[in-house]
């Protein structure tokens, strides 16, 4: 349940829950959500008897955007072993409804959650690799699949 309030709430803290309701540890946390998104296409209908020369707009198929999760790399195999069951055809294990938390800034409450429904991953892409600057963290890349998008 999203709690509102006049201000914006900040961009910077928020959870994302892999498998909800399993009780497994979190293994590093996403610094980056992107692609949340969901869409409603429209038809073009214009009956042949109507007087006026438009077109009706007719809501039609409704669908998610693809979301991309980055994390540091920190040598967790979960991610990849998802992908592997996704590129192998186990869909049990490859769909998962994932819940990403926008919380308060003192993180007490979740302010407003996202439900992505039938999520699965469709590309893993690893860290640059570059011997100059030696400061930057290795970030990994996963792309999911999303069926339908929910927001509470």
């Amino acid at each position: 349940m999203a709690l509102f309030r006049e201000t914006p709430y900040s961009a910077f803290n928020f959870l994302v829950d892999l498998e909800p309701g399993q009780g497994t540890e979190v293994l590093a946390g996403f610094s980056e959500v992107s692609g949340l998104n969901a869409e409603v296409t429209v038809a073009e209908y214009r009956a042949g008897n109507h007087a006026v020369n438009y077109v009706q707009k007719v809501p039609g198929i409704h669908k998610a955007g693809d979301v991309t999760l980055k994390r540091g790399v920190i040598g967790a195999q979960n991610l990849y072993e998802w992908l592997e069951a996704s590129r192998s055809g186990r869909l049990r294990e490859a769909k998962r409804n994932i819940v990403i938390k926008l919380l308060s800034e003192d993180r007490a409450d979740t302010v407003v959650s996202w439900k992505l429904r039938g999520a699965m991953p469709i590309k893993w892409t690893g860290p640059t690799l570059t011997a100059k600057g030696g400061g930057d963290v290795a970030i990994e890349e996963l792309v999911l699949s999303v069926e339908t998008l929910e927001q509470e």
